[in-house]
C-alpha cells in the first residue's frame, strides 16, 4: 500500500478535508505534521458537521489509527476542546490518537504576543490568527519551547514553565507595557491540561515508521497551503511551518524515500485569508459600481 502525502497548492481552504476524508476510507494511519490550530479540515459525515484544527479528520473512520507529529505546535486547550467534542459525537479517540513528544506546547504567553505584535507592525500587520503559532515556533527556533514529552513530565515542566514565564512577562512589560496572566493560575491549569493528555504522548514516529515497513497506508494530511510556506510562500505573508512536501515529511519523521506519491489539492478559483498579495483580488471602486448595480 503507498505512503501518500496530501497538500494545498494554493493559500489553504482548497478543499483538501474532502479528499482526506475520502482517502481515510482506506488509510490505516492518518498523520498531522506541521502547523497548529491555525488550520483545520471540516467534514460532514452523516449529516453531522465535523470541525478538526488538531485531531486529523480520519479520527472519524473507526478503523484509523491517528498522530499528531513533531512538527506541530499544540495548544491544550483546543486539542482537548476536540477531544471531548469528538467524545460527545460518539467517536472514541482512546487508542487511536496519538501525539508526538517533540512537538510545541503553546502557552498563553504566545498568544498574547502574537497579539501584541501585530498591534505595533500598524501597516505592516500579516493578519495571523492571533493564537501564538509564530511565537511558538520562534520559541522552538530559539530553543527555549516546551515540547510535549517535558509538558507532561510534572518535574520538568514546573522547571522550564516558570522559566519561561518569567522571561515573557519581561518582555512584554517593556515591549508593550503588557503583562502574562497570574502565572499561579496558569500553570495550575495548564498542569491539569497536561495530566489529561499524558496518555496520549507516545513514540509515533517509530510507530509511522514501522507501519511503513509493514507496508500498510500511512497518509499524511498537509495543513494550509504551499503558497503559505514558510520558505516558498508569499514571504512575509505566509504561516510558521513548512507546508510543502518536504517539510511535512520532516514534520512526521519519515524519510522522503518512503513516500510513494504526494496529491496537490487544487480549486477552480483562488481565495487567501489574512493580508498579503492576491494578484486576482479586484477593490477598485468601478467593479463594487458594477456589482451594486447588478444586484
Amino acid at each position: 500500500m503507498p505512503s501518500i502525502i496530501v497538500v494545498g497548492t494554493q493559500w489553504g481552504d482548497e478543499g483538501k478535508g474532502k479528499i482526506i476524508d475520502v482517502l481515510s476510507s482506506q488509510a490505516q494511519h492518518i498523520i498531522r505534521a506541521q502547523g497548529g490550530n491555525n488550520a483545520g479540515h471540516t467534514v460532514v459525515v452523516d449529516n453531522k458537521e465535523f470541525k478538526l484544527h488538531l485531531i486529523p479528520s480520519g479520527i472519524l473512520h473507526e478503523h484509523t489509527q491517528c498522530y499528531i507529529g513533531a512538527g506541530t505546535v499544540i495548544d491544550p486547550e483546543v486539542l482537548i476542546r476536540e477531544i471531548n467534542t469528538l467524545k460527545e459525537k460518539k467517536i472514541d479517540v482512546k487508542g487511536r490518537l496519538w501525539i508526538s513528544p517533540y512537538a510545541q506546547i503553546i502557552f498563553p504567553y504566545h498568544k498574547l504576543i502574537d497579539q501584541y505584535e501585530e498591534e505595533q507592525k500598524e501597516g505592516r500587520a500579516i493578519g495571523t490568527t492571533g493564537r501564538g503559532i509564530g511565537p511558538c515556533y520562534s520559541d522552538k527556533i530559539n530553543r527555549i519551547g516546551i515540547r510535549m514529552g517535558d509538558y507532561v513530565r510534572p518535574e520538568i515542566f514546573g522547571r522550564e514553565y516558570k522559566v519561561n514565564f518569567r522571561n515573557k512577562h519581561f518582555v512584554m512589560k517593556k515591549l508593550y507595557d503588557k503583562e502574562c496572566a497570574d502565572f499561579e493560575e496558569s500553570f495550575m491549569h495548564y498542569s491539569l491540561c497536561a495530566d489529561f493528555l499524558r496518555p496520549f504522548v507516545t513514540d509515533v514516529e517509530d510507530m509511522i515508521n514501522l507501519a511503513i515497513a509493514k507496508k500498510e497506508f500511512v497518509m499524511l494530511e498537509g495543513a494550509q497551503g504551499t503558497g503559505l510556506d514558510i520558505t516558498f510562500g508569499t514571504y512575509p505573508f505566509v504561516t510558521s511551518s513548512e507546508t510543502i512536501a518536504g517539510g511535512i515529511c520532516a514534520g512526521a519523521g519519515i524519510g522522503p524515500s518512503k513516500i510513494s506519491h504526494t496529491l496537490g489539492v487544487v480549486k477552480a478559483y483562488a481565495t487567501r485569508v489574512g493580508n498579503g498579495p492576491m494578484p486576482t483580488e479586484v477593490t477598485d471602486s468601478s467593479f463594487m459600481d458594477h456589482k451594486t448595480a447588478r444586484e
